[in-house]
């Protein structure tokens, strides 16, 4: 009881920001303890701890399980009973809890799920079904929310033999309950018609049952709704249509339990009309026409735009299947459609204008990233760009006939009507463009029916050049510039370019930050003709300075912490700036490295946004990448005191950041010492906390790769090369960070004397042929390949071939020649890099030239490995130049802050050990030429044997 008070005022000192990182630390200080999970769901359990309490124990209890519950191998990280007490525990719990909590727990179960479901829990459906009642909406309700947490992880995952059996044991044993329980809910809804609380409740259920629905669909068409889904239709028909004064609410923001339902209606009915249509078309008539019942009635009102939305999606899809769209194949029909259902939810609200003026970063995010998704706006735009694809004389002329009108609305009052035409330049994307947006390139491919270029300078170009025009419509136009900024010219950008700057002046905060967006992509652009920017670098060199200044003005009018990592467009736009301009970085590397540093300390103190920060340290490594090498000693002055605050307080969003920033400070000057003040940094970096975060590991990995080669002999005379040797065996025991342990290794045989190597070369192979009897072994044989042929080259430094047939003899005598045949030899042509084949054939030549095991042990492996390199040689690798040029990546797909997110500014580019070797056939031919001579015509002799093709080949190698 002790524990249980204890840890209860523990998690309640976590919700007090004074408190708050001593109490965490201080729980998790516990973690290890057996039992420790369990004591979390007692206090979650019980209704004598107040609900904040219970609700911190909660989140708790998730966010432990995702650290703790499986290693990457996916064996479990807890001890085996406390595994059985959670699982045997967290369904009644979940149940029974408020729904706040039970959220909580949803995850945990969704992770537990991820792990063990269902060959290592496949009790869970049995339980669940079990647990179903005939009249308990509660627990019913409980039921099908745990279910929805782990059933609903199907989504978005791809098609596998493996999914597909967790899918089928699912449907086998849940599908035919879940139909009851369905039929009996609706039963129950009829008989409760004017039962407020009983309808709201049922509702709930129903909800759940809805998304369930889709979750058991989601991959494939479930042989038992197949068998009855003439009844399903008719339950979906039903409640699309469904009215009741009762489930009606007043609210005129929050969608009440009608504009739920029918909304996950709608979202089953696209995936039907998208996945199943053939099963399902005979029954689609009904809800063709309900939905435009429903859109053609339901009031403008926030509550109803995730209905509204998903009806609007639920048509889109329809008008793409041909047969279907002919329900639209008709002007009169197609105006209709425009007029009453498109215009009117593309049209800005006083909710839309209240967003711009007061959440200003929501409504850009809104716009900009899809997450608009859900918005009238969007699925109205979407249902009339499909509808244009697949009628686009007609479409074309009705919306550009409404567009016209608009705009002449407008132009008859402009301070009035702006809203006019803000409807008709939304509406106009949706008529002109064709196919989908991507991040770097916007739209590519537009209706031949008009002309982007003559609707700009008519219609917008104004509105950027009036300093008073509305600011609303001067987003407009900017935004105009972002989706269609590939079609533009050079010349055209020149002469927008200053107007976009101009506006990252302006006092809107919209208006400034789509000018900061638009700015950034176009200096992104690159002409396809040449390869070269759209927008010349040299001009905007004599605004770096001007233009940097006023961007971190904007990031840093407010110092909160919370405020300043606000707006990730504009920091996005200072990394492009400084990407752009190179080595000309230097005329503002001083007052740049300021503003960022005072950044990192603000935000360091609270990191609230993944994307801000993300394009904040993209910000550094591009300072470093295009600083000169000589003033790595004063940037690392500059950023010790900023990184190792970081470091020192345990900021883990930042610190897979701060690694590959130090790497890439170290790797500029490699050959010199490690900075003084940066010595203290080994000893943690080669400590294993560090490393148990698993997003920290390719960052530590190439920054301890890039001390080596600066500390080696410190960490010889140090001992702490065992410590080095030690994270390799760590790395390579598992499938997850084995190329990582592998580039380790590799770095230490560059980077340490052979002497310092010797002693350990027994343990090290030991340790890599265990790793290739164990699971998933069949990963590791191509790096352990990679990492062979590397060794053999290696005779400059006193390894090769022979050395590591004499180490693994020591492990087994004679254990070579079984490796050498059954995975050496033949994963070597399944290397894919150009790299690691060449290190492969330079490697195989070595040892044809020099190997005395192969001349003598081995006589039968010479002929073996000349016909491997024969073949490796028919098409010579070549390794990619160097290439300075930085991708632009698409950083709207990757997952920030889970994990490890690479900056690109600082990427470290593969290392070819033999770049002197240009011409590998020229080089191979001249080497073995030359070792035939010091040995005596052995190779001379050696090729006579093989076959006169070989014998063809390898001799015009040798004469040329």
């Amino acid at each position: 009881m002790a524990e249980l008070t204890t840890l209860a005022q523990l998690l309640n000192a976590t919700l007090d920001p004074k408190q708050n990182k001593q109490a965490e630390a201080q729980i998790k200080s516990q973690e290890a303890q057996p039992g420790f999970a369990l004591l979390l769901l007692q206090i979650t359990a019980s209704d004598s701890h107040p609900l904040q309490t219970r609700l911190a124990s909660a989140l708790f209890f998730k966010n432990f399980v995702k650290r703790n519950w499986t290693d990457v191998e996916g064996n479990y990280k807890l001890q085996e009973q406390d595994v059985v007490a959670i699982k045997k525990e967290i369904i009644g719990l979940m149940i029974s809890v408020p729904s706040n909590i039970q959220s909580q727990l949803g995850e945990a179960v969704s992770i537990i799920a991820d792990s063990d479901f269902y060959e290592r829990w496949d009790t869970l459906v049995d339980d669940l079904v079990s647990r179903l009642t005939a009249d308990n909406i509660k627990v019913n309700t409980g039921v099908l929310q745990v279910a929805h947490s782990i059933f609903g992880r199907w989504r978005p995952l791809f098609r596998s033999d493996e999914l597909y059996a967790e899918v089928n044991h699912v449907i086998q044993k849940f599908g035919s309950p879940f139909l009851t329980l369905w039929q009996t809910l609706d039963s129950y809804i009829d008989s409760h018609a004017s039962d407020t609380t009983a309808l709201k409740a049922a509702f709930v259920e129903l909800d759940l049952i809805l998304q369930l629905f889709y979750d058991l669909s989601c991959q494939d068409l479930p042989p038992v709704v197949e068998d009855n889904l003439a009844g399903i239709a008719g339950l979906l028909l039903k409640y699309l249509t469904y009215d009741n004064k009762a489930l009606q609410t007043e609210d005129e923001d929050e969608a009440g339990p009608l504009q739920t339902t029918k909304a996950n209606i709608f979202e089953a009915l696209t995936l039907y009309v998208g996945k199943y249509y053939e099963d399902f078309a005979k029954h689609m008539q009904g809800f063709i026409q309900s939905s435009w019942t429903l859109l053609t009635t339901v009031g403008p009102e926030p509550k109803n735009d995730i209905l509204v939305s998903k009806a609007l999606q639920f048509l889109t899809s329809v008008t793409k299947i041909n047969e279907q769209a002919q329900n639209f194949n008709d002007p009169n029909v197609q105006s209709q459609i425009v007029e009453k259902v498109v215009v009117p939810n593309v049209a800005l609200r006083d909710s839309d204008v209240e967003t711009f003026e007061d959440e200003p970063i929501e409504f850009i995010r809104r716009d900009l990233e899809g997450s608009d998704s859900e918005t009238r706006r969007r699925a109205a735009s979407d249902f009339l760009k499909e509808l244009s694809d697949q009628f686009e004389e007609s479409v074309t002329s009705i919306g550009m006939s409404i567009i016209e009108k608009l705009l002449q609305d407008h132009k008859s009052n402009p301070a009035s009507n702006w809203r006019s035409k803000d409807t008709a330049v939304n509406l106009y994307y949706a008529i002109a463009a064709k196919g989908t947006a991507t991040v770097s390139h916007g739209i590519v491919s537009v209706n031949q029916r008009v002309n982007i270029g003559d609707f700009f300078s008519q219609n917008l170009a104004a509105d950027l050049q009036d300093a008073n025009a509305q600011p609303l419509l001067k987003v407009d136009a900017i935004k105009y510039l972002y989706v269609f900024r590939s079609l533009m010219g050079k010349d055209q950008w020149q002469q927008v370019i200053p107007l976009l700057v101009n506006h990252l002046g302006h006092s809107n905060y919209c208006v400034y930050t789509y000018a900061a967006v638009v700015t950034e992509r176009a200096l992104a652009l690159i002409d396809q003709t040449t390869n070269k920017p759209i927008i010349d670098p040299a001009n905007i060199v004599p605004l770096a300075k001007d233009l940097t200044e006023h961007l971190f003005s904007l990031i840093l009018r407010d110092r909160q912490p919370a405020k300043v990592q606000e707006n990730e467009f504009v920091m996005r736009c200072i990394m492009r700036v400084l990407i752009v301009l190179r080595e000309e970085i230097s005329r503002v590397a001083g007052s740049v490295l300021h503003h960022l540093i005072d950044i990192t300390n603000i935000i360091a103190t609270n990191p609230s946004n993944p994307r801000f920060y993300y394009y904040h340290f993209e910000s550094i490594g591009a300072v470093i990448r295009f600083s000169a090498a000589s003033t790595a000693e004063s940037l690392c002055t500059a950023l010790y005191g900023p990184f190792t605050n970081i470091l020192q307080n345990g900021v883990d969003e930042f610190m897979p950041y701060v690694f590959q920033l130090l790497a890439a400070l170290f790797e500029k000057e490699p050959i010199k010492p490690l900075p003084q003040n940066f010595s203290p940094l080994v000893a943690p970096v080669l400590s294993p906390v560090l490393w148990e975060q698993r997003g920290n590991v390719p960052a530590l990995v190439r920054l301890l790769s890039a001390i080596i080669p600066r500390a080696a002999d410190d960490l010889v005379k140090n001992n702490q090369l065992p410590n080095v040797l030690g994270l390799f065996q760590k790395l390579v025991s598992t499938k997850t960070n084995e190329g990582y342990g592998c580039d380790l290794l590799e770095d230490c045989v560059t980077s340490f004397s052979p002497e310092a190597l010797k002693p350990y070369w027994t343990d090290i192979l030991n340790i890599m042929l265990t790793r290739l009897q164990g699971k998933q072994a069949a990963s590791f044989q191509s790096r352990f390949v990679r990492f062979y042929h590397f060794f053999a080259s290696q005779d400059n430094r006193g390894l090769g071939a022979d050395v590591f047939v004499v180490e693994t003899d020591k492990i087994q005598n004679d254990v070579f020649r079984g490796l050498y045949l059954s995975i050496i030899l033949p994963k070597t042509q399944e290397l894919a890099r150009p790299i690691d084949r060449k290190i492969a054939a330079v490697a195989l030549t070595k040892t044809l030239a020099d190997s005395q095991a192969f001349a003598t042990r081995y006589p039968k492996g010479w002929p073996l490995t000349c016909n491997a390199l024969l073949k490796l040689l028919e098409n010579p690798p070549v390794p990619p130049k160097s290439d300075d040029m930085i991708v632009d990546q698409d950083v709207e797909d990757t997952v920030f802050g889970v994990g490890f997110t690479a900056l690109n500014t600082v990427r470290k580019v593969p290392q070819d050990p033999f770049e002197n070797i240009t011409d590998l056939r020229k080089w191979v031919g001249q080497h073995l030429k030359e070792a035939d001579q010091r040995n005596g015509g052995r190779i001379g002799q050696a090729v006579g044997g093989m076959d006169s093709a070989a014998q063809q080949a390898l001799q015009s190698y040798m004469s040329s």
